[in-house]
C-alpha cells in the first residue's frame, strides 16, 4: 500500500508542476520554429500566408523565425515587434479565453496594424464577431499566461 500512496503523492506533484509552469513566450514547433514556419511579414506585405525557408531565418524572443525572402526577414530584423503575431503567436481567442492553443496559418487577420493568429478558420469566426473585446480580454490574460 505504501507504494501506491508513494506513486499517487508523486503524480500529483508532477501534475502540479506540470499545470504550475510558465508558457514560452512564442508558439513553436518541436524544432524550435515559430508559427509553424511560416513567413509573418508576408501576412503584411503579401495578403497572405506564405511558408518561410530556412535559408532566411532570424533567432528572436527564443524562436526561429522563418521568411520567404531576404527583404522579409531584413524587415522583421528591423522591427520584430511591428511583424510578430500578437499573443506569441498562439491562437488570440484561446488567449482571450485564459489559456494557449495551437493556430492555423491560414485563419489570420490583421486588425489595427496588429497581426491575430487563431486555431482554425471556425474558431476565427467566433473571434471576430467581437474583436475589441476579445482583444481587451486577450491582453488581460497574455501577461498572467506567461507567468503561470
Amino acid at each position: 500500500m505504501k507504494t501506491h500512496l508513494r506513486f499517487f503523492c508523486g503524480l500529483v506533484l508532477f501534475l502540479a508542476a506540470l499545470s504550475a509552469r510558465a508558457e514560452k513566450p512564442v508558439n513553436t514547433t518541436f524544432l524550435g520554429v515559430a508559427i509553424k514556419g511560416y513567413d509573418t511579414v508576408a501576412y503584411f506585405t503579401d495578403g497572405k500566408p506564405v511558408k518561410g525557408e530556412s535559408d532566411y531565418s532570424y533567432e528572436w524572443n527564443g524562436a526561429e523565425w522563418r521568411f520567404s525572402s531576404a527583404a522579409h526577414r531584413d524587415f522583421f530584423k528591423a522591427d520584430p515587434v511591428k511583424y510578430a503575431p500578437q499573443y506569441g503567436g498562439y491562437c488570440a481567442w484561446a488567449v482571450s479565453r485564459g489559456y494557449t492553443a495551437g493556430i492555423d496559418p491560414e485563419a489570420w487577420k490583421i486588425v489595427n496594424g496588429r497581426l491575430y493568429l487563431n486555431y482554425s478558420m471556425k474558431v476565427q469566426k467566433q473571434w471576430a464577431e467581437d474583436i475589441p473585446g476579445n482583444v481587451a480580454k486577450a491582453e488581460e490574460n497574455w501577461p498572467k499566461i506567461l507567468k503561470n
